[in-house]
């Protein structure tokens, strides 16, 4: 890939790190973005890292049960995502994207390195178990638990603020004016794509063989070296990256709305809605499109309406009409977001119980070669790469003859094929796990957590491939479907709204799991420390219970959906912005 040619202008947009405009012959372009695709690929690699196995540290090393691991891996991970949130908050609002990766790429690499220290200093874990003593092992101490979740939340949110921006500030390193750069940028989101890959399987095949047979010390002591390289490239870069002003986050818009419309709560609509105020009414310094009045949820069109007692006005007691329709926009999305929750909380099982079912069953590859319980994920990974290979080569030519859909099946099918397939990945989970313990049982290992039961562990592989093939539809069509609906003026609302339903689907699991412990606990456990001795294929029932009748919902609310376009081009309303190619991941 070539750099941009020298075209001796500045870009209108686009400044230099002494703030002057940048100029495209000496800033940005592939040489630059290629150094920030270096801080994702080694946050990918670290953040997978440490996920897939940690299951097996918590439950090995830490002593901990199956229950309180799985929930720690969950809510790790679902921390991480929630972050993403604040620092996208940040970048957009105080610090830009540039300091906010900088700043949190030196957050993960401190909680790495403490994760490291962990491992390696004896004090800071429990000692080993004695089998056969009849002894039980020693729990963590609450001093080792605390340095350890500090490592954790520090690697989550390091990870939060780096996800938050650095797709972002890649583009920015390209002129989507010139159409050479323009090109050049969708490239770019295929190699950040390609990239997400590449650390995921790196994380999962080398880095967890290292951590299971050299030690823990080893495989984090390579993350937080490997986070440390790819900062000190990063900045090296700093006097010829391009920089964006700040835009401020639509957050603040959506807050703004409501904060003004219920200031003027006591006020009646007007009959006609042409005296609310819109951008054409004043200086407006974002552009905007003009958005059309709609009549559904109304209570918002007060934020739009002049109060003649208010001398000064503001965003925060005076909205235009185009401002509160975006938030409209944004409203109605949220019944389809709320129903692809449930997908990430399928998914997550595969780093955590699925995890557990491998470390018990027969990982040998010939007689020497013993594959490493989270290594199983590599299936998963190559079920993404496989489902998107595919798609793109095989459904979507038939979808357009069959369907006549150009752009192959729409977001919203997308995302349903997704949740079938989650579903159908459940059942699979859990007629397993009835196949593992009647295995168990046959052999008399049921009190004996630890001995290998003589089941092949590729009996799992079709739970992590219908996962795997389940995220590659519900990530094309949640992406796709966040940023086409979201307003142009609110498009980085697509990344909040994409990695939400991830870290809320996380958390929903750690709540699953506390409930279903607490309540199952006393007689016939289903996720006792001895997954041996439980139920674990019944929680799997639950998932798949709960997944049918969210799929239930999710198919009311996308055939209830009318796609923005459509709504625009009803009102007569041409649709003038081209959408951008976005990856966060």
């Amino acid at each position: 890939m070539d750099l941009p040619e020298s075209q001796g202008k500045t870009i209108s947009d686009a400044w230099d790190f002494k703030g002057r405009p940048a100029e495209q012959s000496m800033t940005g372009g592939w040489t630059r973005a290629a150094m920030i695709l270096g801080v994702e690929l080694v946050e990918r690699l670290t953040t997978l890292g440490i996920a897939v196995n940690l299951v097996t540290y918590l439950t090995g090393t830490m002593h901990l049960g199956n229950a309180t691991s799985a929930n720690t891996v969950t809510n790790f991970l679902g921390t991480s995502f929630m972050l993403c949130l604040l620092g996208g908050f940040v970048a957009d609002t105080f610090l830009g994207r540039y300091l906010t990766i900088a700043i949190f790429a030196t957050v993960q690499a401190t909680g790495v390195t403490v994760l490291t220290i962990s491992t390696i200093i004896p004090s800071l874990r429990p000692p080993k178990c004695i089998p056969h003593t009849g002894t039980p092992c020693i729990q963590a101490s609450g001093m080792q638990l605390t340095i350890l979740y500090l490592a954790l939340y520090l690697t989550a949110m390091g990870t939060g603020g780096i996800k938050s921006s650095v797709s972002g500030f890649g583009s920015d390193q390209f002129n989507d004016s010139d159409p050479k750069e323009s090109k050049q940028m969708i490239k770019f989101f295929n190699w950040f794509f390609f990239l997400i890959n590449i650390g995921s399987l790196g994380a999962v095949t080398v880095l967890v063989y290292i951590q299971d047979n050299l030690g823990r010390g080893y495989g984090y002591g390579i993350c937080a070296c490997a986070i440390a390289v790819g900062l000190v490239v990063f900045l090296s870069g700093s006097r010829r990256y391009r920089f964006k002003k700040l835009v401020g986050s639509p957050l603040t818009q959506i807050a703004a709305v409501f904060v003004a419309a219920l200031k003027k709560r006591h006020l009646d609509f007007p009959s006609d809605p042409s005296p609310l105020y819109n951008v054409d009414d004043g200086v407006n310094t974002k552009k905007k499109q003009k958005l059309p009045h709609t009549k559904d949820l109304r209570f918002l069109d007060k934020a739009a309406i002049k109060d003649p007692s208010i001398v000064v006005a503001n965003k925060w007691n005076l909205s235009s009409l185009t401002d509160v329709e975006e938030v409209k926009l944004v409203i109605r999305m949220l019944p389809i977001w709320a129903t692809t929750i449930i997908f990430w909380t399928d998914y997550v099982q595969m780093t955590t119980f699925s995890v557990s079912q491998a470390t018990t069953m027969d990982r040998h590859i010939g007689k020497s070669f013993q594959i490493p319980a989270a290594s199983l994920t590599v299936f998963f990974v190559g079920s993404i790469l496989l489902t998107v290979a595919v798609y793109d080569r095989i459904i979507v030519p038939i979808v357009r003859k069959v369907l006549k859909h150009p752009q192959g099946l729409t977001p919203l099918r997308k995302i349903g094929v997704g949740l079938v397939l989650s579903t159908i990945a459940m059942v699979a989970a859990a007629l397993t796990e009835i196949k593992r313990l009647r295995a168990a049982k046959a052999h008399g290992l049921v009190n004996n957590p630890a001995a290998e039961i003589p089941l092949t562990v590729f009996r799992l592989v079709p739970q992590f491939f219908l996962v795997g093939a389940g995220e590659a539809f519900t990530y094309m069509g949640q992406l796709d479907f966040f940023l086409r609906e979201c307003p142009k003026g609110m498009k980085t609302m697509s990344t909040g709204l994409f990695l939400s339903t991830l870290s809320l689907g996380f958390f929903v699991s750690s709540l699953l799991v506390t409930i279903v412990h607490k309540v199952t606990d006393h007689k016939n456990p289903w996720l006792p420390d001895n997954i041996n001795q439980g139920r674990l294929y019944n929680f799997y029932w639950l998932l798949a219970i709960l997944s049918v009748l969210n799929l239930i919902i999710y198919l009311v609310c996308a055939s209830r959906y009318v796609y923005k376009n459509k709504r625009l081009a009803d009102e007569g309303i041409q649709v003038d912005e081209e959408d951008e190619p976005t990856c966060h991941a």
